[in-house]
């Protein structure tokens, strides 16, 4: 018999059917004997209402950071602004880059559409437009900024790769919109073929995410691991899980160097709670996640086979109940019941599970490159206003200097000077572009201080600036539409 010392973990219980599921999750897991010392913390919305914004407090973290897994609840955020999401705080603040998501049809024992589908999703976690970095510009614009870093990019990539080594999974598909996004996406989809080749045993392949969506969504089975950026992978994440048979079905890990966080992709559902009538399932496989994660992987085996096997012997609550497959509708408490009752039996006819050591994931030590020689060649300013394109370059071409020279106006990314198309509609947020002339040298920043000074002392009131650089030579910002 293998003694084990209890491996410190938190816990959240999280709001409105979270205490329900986390209590049968915790249940199944001490009646199959893993080795857990569990703290239990306040997250969520009654720390929101005591004036958290985040939804955490303070000495909350300490804890996390002191275990070794943080196995969380779906929280509820109060309506009206001012409170910030607790998922995205505790992802980006604790590290956690790789969000993980098994999504596997259970045919014939759960309704689907795609019998056959066995995709992980493994999806960015800390950047892309989940940094929330927003801005009001103008009366009538706002920004979002794209954050996608080389590091952020390299972790997911090598992390995918890794699981599906661990997995014994045979194929990485990367989706992006680089046709679109060429310096952000594109960076992502450079580094997925930089990487690729390390892993020799893995297919490697790249779709353009759009018709990739389509794909995924028709013929799920063609695709084994698919890594993302975070958007894309949040919203692939859902729509795999719900074409699997149900989002509230689904676990999802949070993986870090310094950390790991497991729940349901599912949310508090209050108008469910307390009725005894919740799905733990989504909760249940996190805890087998958490379980691999921590190396336990005997007991993770053994209590997801019999989470199986219940799903077998059709013992279903309400949300996947369906009559002529189903056997039994039954409460939270009776489905863990049914899953503690089937501790050391396997399925029949599902999949069996069988984890083994190495799948507790590794990370990936990154290497840091040359760094590439920078120039400023020019500077993009944004100004607000209402007047026709043609007043606006009779204004601007006023500040031009012996270096420096205005070379495009564009509004919305299409370019509106030179070349203006009547067709073209246009906003009150206009891109304004100077950029060195040909053989008079690179930008020092006093120039564009000077040249913003000239903005300053002509009355024109800006609101954004950005440096345009090359790197190594090659223009570091992407042309305006129709630009030459």
């Amino acid at each position: 018999m293998v003694v084990r010392s209890n491996i410190p973990i938190t816990v959240a219980n999280g709001d409105g059917i979270g205490p329900e599921i986390m209590s049968a999750t915790l249940r199944i897991l001490k009646k199959a004997g893993a080795p857990l010392d569990i703290r239990t913390v306040e997250i969520g919305e009654k720390v929101y209402l005591k004036g958290e914004t985040s939804g955490i407090e303070a000495s909350t973290w300490e804890t996390i950071r002191q275990t070794k897994a943080f196995l969380k609840a779906p929280i509820t955020t109060p309506q009206g602004g001012g409170f910030k999401s607790l998922n995205v705080t505790i992802r980006t603040s604790m590290g956690l880059y790789a969000n993980v998501r098994p999504c596997v049809s259970y045919y014939p024992f759960v309704e689907t559409k795609h019998p056959k589908m066995d995709v992980v999703i493994v999806r960015e976690n800390e950047e892309d437009l989940y940094t929330g970095i927003e801005y009001r510009q103008t009366e009538e614009t706002y920004h979002a900024l794209k954050v996608i870093t080389r590091p952020g990019c390299e972790k997911i990539i090598h992390y995918a790769f890794q699981y599906a080594k661990a997995n014994g999974r045979k194929k990485v598909t990367c989706f992006t919109k680089d046709n679109i996004l060429k310096l952000s996406d594109g960076l992502f989809h450079k580094i997925f073929d930089e990487i690729s080749p390390l892993y020799p045993e893995i297919i490697a392949e790249h779709w353009i995410v759009d018709i990739g969506a389509a794909k995924l969504a028709d013929t799920p089975e063609d695709f084994d691991v698919v890594v993302l950026p975070n958007l894309y992978g949040d919203i692939l994440s859902d729509v795999a899980a719900q074409i699997a048979g149900s989002v509230g079905l689904a676990g999802s890990a949070n993986i870090g160097q310094h950390g790991a966080m497991f729940e349901a992709i599912h949310g508090s559902a209050p108008r469910r709670a307390g009725q005894n009538v919740a799905n733990p399932s989504g909760l249940i496989l996190a805890s087998v996640m958490m379980l691999v994660h921590l190396g336990i992987v005997d007991i993770a085996s053994n209590i997801h086979n019999a989470w199986l096997k219940t799903m077998e012997d059709g013992i279903h609550t309400y949300d996947i109940f369906k009559e002529g497959i189903s056997k039994a509708n039954v409460g939270t408490k009776e489905f863990a019941e049914a899953v503690i009752q089937r501790l050391g039996q396997k399925p029949n006819t599902l999949k069996q599970a069988h984890y083994l050591e190495s799948a507790s994931l590794m990370h990936h030590e990154l290497v840091k490159s040359q760094p590439a020689k920078s120039e400023i060649v020019g500077v993009d300013i944004f100004i607000e206003g209402n007047k026709s394109v043609q007043e606006f370059h009779q204004i601007l071409e006023k500040l031009n200097s012996e270096k420096i020279h205005l070379t495009m106006i564009a509004n919305r990314g299409v370019r509106v000077w030179p070349n203006t198309m009547s067709e073209t509609s246009c906003g009150d947020n206009w891109r304004c572009r100077f950029a060195v002339k040909k053989k008079t040298g690179n930008l020092k920043i006093k120039e564009i201080a000077d040249l913003l000074q000239k903005f300053a002392d002509a009355g024109i009131e800006f609101n954004q600036t950005e440096l345009l650089k090359t790197y190594d030579g090659k223009p570091g910002y992407t042309l305006a539409q129709d630009e030459q």
